[in-house]
């Protein structure tokens, strides 16, 4: 997938006609994916380039200002519209000279003269340019090829972003899965940390999330997947993996309220400083909980990796909602 950071990186690039598609779309779910997929099946039918128009920073943060704490940061939203086939996707800065863009103004500098528009695939809810003007009867009245793609539900209950937050922060990770349309997943980068989990046999990978939202402090089973490149290259092997969030409370110094998010691969060596990992979880083991002494700590340590195993048995990857083959078997 091809990624246009700006109006002047895509209009560096050759002419071709695009299906283009329009959102935040934050967690890439169900109701994302639908419109997505219709777009790859449209822009395939007619041989133009499936293509995504989303936002560095959230809308609501310039219109409201403040905006909600994302389920998937810009960089993992890249990799879930390439695992669904977009070919191409235009990121554009949510700034005031955005809002002030015009539905029309986006309709002829952005969709026609830089992106060559010759169809849309929208949510039913999709809207863009100034007070939200542009939409798909928007579109429509303007002459355009317009599919819409309804509201998409789960045993009546409408799926949206912020109804995944709401269970992701309870820790209801089988429900927000549901509505996802894959495992609840987070993206950070292997930051260095004080290699306690080294010293404890149990190297551990210390993921920075970007201000990503992630489910409450415990211990998870789940698989780990390093990225080669988010955007253009295929991700690397699926591990079986268990992650800790929290705030290491054995620890007599942890007193910082900074909580982490350590990840430790099963069967894994190697060095993963600096690069993006992904953590989907399967199972919560456990809570989080102080131990007497190190040595208490690196036994229970022992019990969570032997229950991951089992925890993790007969199941798969599932990054961006396919099955993975890849990595080695529990």
């Amino acid at each position: 997938m091809i990624v246009s950071n700006g109006l002047e990186a895509a209009r560096a690039r050759p002419d071709r006609p695009s299906i283009v598609s329009i959102g935040v779309f934050d967690g890439v779910h169900l109701g994302h994916r639908a419109i997505l997929l219709a777009n790859v099946a449209k822009a395939q039918a007619s041989g133009s380039q499936a293509t995504v128009v989303t936002f560095d920073g959230h809308p609501k943060q310039v219109l409201l200002g403040r905006a909600p704490r994302t389920l998937t940061t810009l960089q993992h939203r890249l990799a879930l519209f390439r695992d669904l086939g977009i070919e191409h996707t235009l990121v554009l800065r949510f700034d005031e000279a955005l809002r002030q863009t015009t539905a029309d103004q986006f309709l002829r500098q952005i969709l026609h003269q830089t992106l060559h528009a010759q169809g849309f695939v929208l949510g039913f809810d999709s809207k863009f340019g100034k007070d939200q003007v542009g939409s798909a009867e928007f579109l429509r009245a303007a002459g355009e090829d317009v599919d819409v793609v309804e509201r998409v539900s789960i045993r009546d209950r409408a799926i949206s972003s912020t109804a995944i937050r709401e269970a992701v922060e309870l820790g209801d990770i089988v429900a927000a899965s549901a509505m996802l349309g894959r495992r609840v997943s987070v993206m950070g980068t292997v930051m260095r940390g004080d290699a306690l989990g080294r010293t404890l046999g149990f190297p551990t990978a210390n993921l920075n999330l970007n201000h990503e939202l992630h489910p409450p402090s415990g211990v998870y089973a789940g698989f780990a997947r390093r990225l080669v490149d988010q955007v253009e290259q295929p991700a690397g092997n699926a591990w079986p993996a268990m992650t800790n969030i929290g705030y290491r409370p054995s620890l007599a110094h942890s007193t910082a309220p900074a909580e982490r998010v350590e990840v430790h691969l099963l069967g894994f060596s190697g060095d993963l400083y600096g690069a993006e990992l992904e953590f989907e979880f399967v199972r919560r083991l456990r809570e989080e909980r102080a131990f007497p002494d190190l040595d208490a700590l690196r036994a229970q340590i022992e019990r969570d990796r032997a229950d991951s195993h089992a925890a993790l048995e007969g199941s798969t990857p599932d990054f961006g909602g396919a099955r993975s083959e890849s990595g080695p078997a529990c």
